[in-house]
């Protein structure tokens, strides 16, 4: 594939959105991603954006990034959430040891899957780690051929490892995804195609060289200009893709709907001035926050140093405006929905799963409201008092 082609992203989604679409029911049901729209998105190499190209990955711009998850977000919610985390979980190869990432994610369908840190704690032993835990939230586990879990890490003599904050240190332990028990524990009200199940590890070794930490930028062992964003901003930036690709269905499904619908005692939905204003108004708002968090994406880019992370500053921009994304998307979707009246509330149509899409995406650590003080804090030149940028 030539560079031109790795980098339309946006395309490739595009052109496989019907397939997702049309597979979405019964991913629903079958509360995973189907066989087809899998293989459609390996076609695509949609599950590969944001791996290094050293491990045959496309590398794409984050900004190209966004709007090729939006794409598979409008065509299905649960679609869009497992290849954000899938992308997600890649980054991972440019910090780990060459060799070991090449086995892990050289294989043009690899991909993999895990769950945030939990309580377990991972014993430092000759060689590598080992571990045993549950973990939860793991997103696409059960197509992943490797899966992850973040831990602490206790040293040989009984103390934790620490970051350079003095806080104690994540690392990323891989494996094949064999070796992990799933539990089959997502039963949700949205999302529900995700197969975000939990998952347990019992008295696992791992070798270092499938160990590694996105916590310093530094120490990518195969850096380019992804590396430079941090793990939790880019996290932030797929979660408020998938957010907007499913608000943008949902106000396009109410335009289309709105085109021909007369409520019961009232004035056709076109003919509503109401309705022209609340629409225009929240157009603006869903565009301009897409414009936003696309801006503060390629703003980052262009400064982007595969060797140095992006300052607080940047940082802190993008997270906003993700988080920002999060936000609005929330917003758009709740207008579609009470707009379009009871034609939302059917079971299969275009509003009832992607509301419930939707607010289980909002409901992640992404969308907390909280996490605009620390940005406000930056944009006063204070400090974000240890928060991960």
């Amino acid at each position: 594939m030539d560079q031109s082609s790795r980098q339309d992203a946006t395309t490739r989604a595009r052109a496989i959105a019907p397939i997702i679409a049309a597979e979405s029911d019964a991913i629903e049901r079958e509360r995973r991603l189907t066989g087809t729209a899998l293989e459609a998105l390996h076609q695509a190499r949609i599950f590969r954006m944001l791996l290094a190209e050293e491990f045959g990955g496309d590398a794409v711009h984050p900004a190209e990034y966004v709007r090729a998850v939006e794409e598979i977000s409008r065509a299905d919610g649960s679609a869009g959430w497992v290849v954000f985390v899938a992308n997600s979980a890649a980054l991972l190869a440019a910090f780990m040891e060459p060799t070991a990432a090449q086995l892990v994610f050289g294989d043009a369908r690899a991909t993999a899957a895990w769950g945030p840190p939990g309580a377990p704690v991972a014993q430092a032993v000759a060689g590598g780690y080992r571990v045993s835990g549950r973990w939860g939230f793991a997103s696409g586990c059960l197509h992943a051929s490797w899966m992850g879990a973040h831990c602490q890490v206790r040293e040989p003599d009984g103390s934790l490892r620490r970051h350079a904050s003095g806080r104690p240190a994540i690392r990323s332990l891989m494996f094949p995804a064999e070796r992990a028990r799933i539990i089959d524990d997502w039963h949700v009200i949205g999302l529900r195609g995700t197969a975000s199940n939990s998952y347990a590890v019992e008295d696992l070794f791992v070798p270092e060289a499938f160990s590694a930490t996105r916590e310093d930028m530094r120490a990518a062992r195969t850096p380019g200009r992804l590396s430079s964003f941090s793990q939790m901003g880019l996290y932030a930036v797929g979660s408020a893709a998938v957010a907007l690709g499913l608000a943008r269905g949902m106000l396009s499904a109410f335009v289309d709907l709105a085109r021909d619908k007369t409520p019961r005692g009232s004035a056709p939905l076109a003919e509503n001035p109401v309705v022209h204003m609340q629409l225009a108004q929240t157009e603006a708002r869903l565009a301009a926050a897409r414009a936003f968090l696309v801006e503060a994406l390629e703003e980052a880019y262009a400064i982007a140093e595969p060797t140095e992370p992006l300052s607080p500053a940047v940082r802190a921009r993008v997270r906003l405006a993700a988080i920002h994304a999060l936000d609005t998307a929330a917003g758009v979707g709740d207008f579609a929905y009470k707009a379009a009246g009871t034609d939302a509330i059917f079971l299969g149509g275009a509003f009832e799963r992607r509301f419930r899409d939707i607010h289980t995406v909002c409901q992640q650590i992404q969308a907390r409201q909280a996490n605009f003080e620390p940005l406000g804090r930056v944009l006063l030149g204070q400090d974000p008092e240890g928060v991960t940028l």
